[in-house]
């Protein structure tokens, strides 16, 4: 009992830290850039807009840049890095596999897709309007994942999942490509989507995302215990009277909520899913009830610093978020696959 207390008391220190280390990642966000905005400049802006100028220094282009800018900017990056954080850990503990997430499954080409989709059928041109078929885009492409695996009566293994997620997301992304090198409109709109950045999206996108990122982040913390007993093996959850079916459908349906909307949001975000439930697992160790909370948490200041970082990279342009994680994501993919010794030469 003693060592549980601890263990707990760890945990919950951990937590508070990274709550810490967030509000942190929060301010550099809104403060750093192409114009650097100290931190009281940033606290004027916030809370006496409009106020008088010996009152409230911030006013004028400072207050348009940390509210109109900065602020939705930083939010959208918090919300979609802890729908992603979260998204991975569950599909890395549903597959048993180490090497899934949103990406290798299929999920980001299914919504990516149908979001493509959509703007070349409906002229729709913002995440706010097509968020509905990224999320069914997601469903659909997760549900033939899963189906393709289990053909001939078998268990979608993990290698049959991941040939399965592979074949699904190169036929995906070859219609995708049909799609936007038919209408010129529908490139436009896309490419700028699909590169993966929380910049250039209205205020409105975040509002719109956010409370179907809630109700996936509700569900995946409901489908926590459940997973722990996942892992011990079907007959053993079984026999603890774990409900399989209904099980895997609450863990499917968090996964579309949390990657669908936050890929229709701001678009594809390679590796944040597959990076972050290993820096969390490090910490937390395989316990899904505290896994997903710092997968959260790890997520959204993974994808705050990483927007930030490219802000600062190459001023006065921008490297985008996407392309940062990708950047980083690569080589510890690399990593990560030889120190399992999952593939030999």
């Amino acid at each position: 009992m003693p060592a549980v207390v601890t263990t707990r008391r760890r945990r919950l220190f951990g937590l508070l830290v990274l709550a810490v280390l967030l509000l942190c990642a929060v301010a550099a966000s809104i403060s750093l850039g192409s114009r650097l905005l100290p931190l009281h400049t940033v606290w004027d802006a916030l809370t006496c807009p409009g106020g008088l100028p010996l009152s409230c220094p911030a006013q004028g282009t400072a207050e348009q840049i940390v509210r109109e800018l900065r602020l939705p900017r930083t939010g959208l990056a918090l919300i979609t890095g802890l729908a992603l954080g979260m998204a991975g850990a569950l599909i890395q503990g549903y597959t048993r596999n180490p090497l899934a997430d949103a990406g290798l499954l299929g999920i980001n080409a299914g919504a990516a897709f149908l979001a493509a989709l959509s703007i070349h059928l409906l002229a729709l041109t913002s995440a706010a309007q097509f968020i509905w078929f990224a999320f069914a885009g997601a469903l659909l492409a997760g549900a033939v994942v899963f189906g393709v695996s289990s053909l001939g009566g078998g268990k979608a293994s993990p290698l049959s999942l991941v040939l399965a997620g592979a074949a699904v997301t190169a036929f995906l992304q070859a219609m995708t490509n049909v799609v936007v090198l038919l209408d010129s409109s529908a490139l436009d709109a896309y490419r700028f989507w699909v590169v993966g950045d929380v910049a250039g999206h209205d205020v409105s996108v975040f509002w719109q995302v956010l409370p179907f990122l809630i109700a996936g982040a509700i569900l995946a913390v409901i489908a926590g215990p459940g997973l722990n007993l996942l892992q011990l093996g079907d007959d053993v959850a079984l026999g603890l009277g774990v409900n399989l079916g209904r099980t895997r459908a609450l863990g499917l349906t968090a996964v579309v909520l949390l990657a669908g909307g936050a890929t229709a949001a701001v678009g594809p975000i390679a590796f944040l899913g597959l990076i972050v439930p290993h820096l969390a697992r490090s910490i937390t160790g395989p316990d899904y009830r505290w896994l997903l909370p710092y997968s959260g948490v790890i997520g959204a200041i993974t994808l705050l610093i990483a927007d930030t970082a490219g802000r600062l990279i190459a001023p006065p342009g921008e490297i985008q978020a996407g392309v940062t994680l990708a950047a980083l994501g690569a080589p510890f993919f690399i990593l990560l696959v030889r120190r399992r010794k999952l593939v030999s030469l």
